[in-house]
């Protein structure tokens, strides 16, 4: 069973950074796009970022961009989310997700917060 698993979550003082993994099992990530989600206390979902299988193009909502940076290692299996000059808005449990769809990045799927596989999350807080 295809199985995704996330490390890296912990408490943060704000201005910090922190690198949360996402790592694949029992399948390959070369043909997945890989996104990263968020979800807050009493909150939706929402997409953070998301990087193409096929052209390694990435997409960041606005809150994040120009401090988080995606990335992908196909041969660790292993998708990346580095985060910096975190905030307390922040603070969420963190999900990664792998989807086959070819456009899933910039499609319906993952603006809408869906795709075929999850990890359980970490949570990420950031606090003084």
């Amino acid at each position: 069973q295809l199985q995704l698993q996330e490390f890296g979550g912990g408490l943060v003082q704000p201005g910090g950074s922190r690198r949360l993994s996402c790592v694949a099992s029992e399948f390959t990530v070369d043909y997945f796009a890989i996104a990263w989600f968020r979800q807050a206390p009493g909150k939706e979902r929402e997409g953070v970022s998301c990087i193409n299988h096929y052209d390694n193009g990435t997409f960041y909502a606005e809150s994040v961009k120009g401090r988080f940076t995606i990335s992908r290692d196909n041969a660790k299996n292993t998708a990346y989310l580095q985060m910096n000059s975190l905030k307390p808005e922040d603070t969420a449990v963190y999900y990664c997700a792998a989807d086959p769809t070819y456009y899933y990045c910039s499609g319906a799927q993952y603006k809408t917060s869906r795709a075929d596989y999850w990890g359980q999350g970490t949570q990420v807080s950031i606090s003084s």
